[in-house]
């Protein structure tokens, strides 16, 4: 009878062991947000209405065709991507109550291309409170690298370093003069036109002219006659696309011919298949080729196609950056292993070095001081309504 009651004892002794580190197992595993035995949660804010719904509906679109090829092959390491949206339509208050159903709702282990200079800059500080990181927000301004931190990764060249290469390429190999900014009056826009003032004072000239305009203007009739009046030749714009399409419509009608140069941000299929060919011979710098149906690479070709199929239209530049940004995002989970947190996966990406997508862009590495994949940029020009490639990489 002793015996069986000090067995029993030693049963029970075992079982809450048993259960005790089942708890501690669970408490370990529940201990990251946004991580569980089966999925991993990634969010974003983006615009999916509003003035630049074409990169927020593009760019979504394109992290779930590369999240849904990951999850038909099995997930990452037995984990499915379960990615939520919401709509920010391009306006900060939108943005910072997207962010917070993101990360108090939704429980987010990653943000991914949150689209917007402002709302990015906006969010910044409650989301690294949580400890979620911001991967390769929709954005090229410089604040989504720097100052540097752990938690900021970011893809390509910025819209700084793009527009003053630009500049300098246009006034030492075209002989541009009289230099002027268009811009977006918000953190957006003033980054690039910083970039234009930089420049030109870098190489001993004076910007000749600058206007600011709001996102939603429409009538650039009194900005154009400035620039006109002022004598410019060269107009570097801080915009995106209907803020791009309008100034060169109105240059147009005025029948003056001045040389535009804009960002990555400009570099869109709606802006070169504008109406009427208004945008013909407009440059903009990048750092990807857009697609196209016919396109040369074998690979872009059938992406395209594939594309097509699973939306029912053809992909813009904004759906392929948002599939090359998702597979980073993906490589870099991988890395990270079975034991995903975010210290995990910040080293993972870090781990990342010479990385090129299937469609021949950049090559991008990062390192534990190095957040920025990459600084190459080069010229695109329209031509007959599509974008065709201008230059090589280009610096300043």
């Amino acid at each position: 009878m002793a015996k069986s009651k000090i067995a029993l004892r030693h049963s029970i002794a075992l079982l809450s062991a048993g259960i005790a580190v089942a708890g501690l197992s669970a408490s370990v595993s529940a201990a990251q947000q946004g991580v569980t035995n089966s999925e991993i949660i990634i969010g974003t804010h983006t615009a999916l209405s509003g003035p630049v719904a074409p990169w927020g509906v593009g760019s979504i679109n394109g992290i779930r065709m590369r999240f849904e090829e990951v999850n038909r092959e099995g997930g990452i390491h037995g984990r499915k991507l379960r990615f939520v949206v919401e709509d920010n339509q391009y306006q900060v208050p939108r943005a910072v109550q997207a962010v917070n159903k993101l990360l108090n709702r939704d429980k987010i282990f990653a943000m991914l291309a949150g689209l917007g200079t402002p709302m990015n800059n906006a969010v910044f500080k409650r989301q690294f409170s949580a400890n979620v990181p911001n991967l390769f927000p929709f954005s090229a301004a410089r604040q989504m690298a720097e100052p540097f931190h752990r938690l900021k990764f970011a893809g390509g060249s910025t819209y700084y370093a793009q527009i003053r290469a630009g500049v300098a390429h246009f006034v030492n190999q075209k002989g541009k003069q009289n230099v002027c900014s268009m811009y977006q009056d918000s953190d957006f826009g003033r980054e690039i036109h910083f970039g234009v003032v930089d420049q030109v004072k870098a190489m001993g000239m004076k910007l000749v002219s600058e206007t600011a305009h709001k996102p939603t203007d429409t009538d650039f009739s009194a900005a154009m006659l400035k620039h006109q009046q002022a004598g410019c030749d060269l107009i570097a714009m801080g915009t995106i696309i209907r803020d791009t399409i309008l100034p060169m419509a109105t240059a147009k009608k005025m029948g003056w011919d001045v040389t535009f140069l804009g960002s990555i941000a400009t570099f869109d299929a709606i802006v070169a298949g504008a109406k009427g060919g208004v945008t013909e011979g407009f440059y903009a710098m990048t750092w990807f080729e857009m697609p196209y149906e016919d396109a040369e690479l074998a690979t872009l070709r059938q992406w395209y196609a594939d594309y097509k199929e699973q939306f029912g239209d053809g992909p813009n530049q904004a759906a392929m950056l948002g599939y090359i940004l998702a597979d980073i995002t993906v490589l870099g989970l991988d890395r990270a292993g079975r034991d995903l947190t975010v210290d995990s996966l910040v080293e993972g990406l870090e781990s990342i070095k010479g990385y090129r997508d299937k469609f021949g862009g950049p090559i991008q590495s990062f390192a534990p001081d190095k957040h920025q994949g990459s600084d190459q940029a080069y010229l695109s020009i329209v031509k007959d309504g599509r974008w065709v490639k201008a230059t090589g990489n280009l610096g300043y």
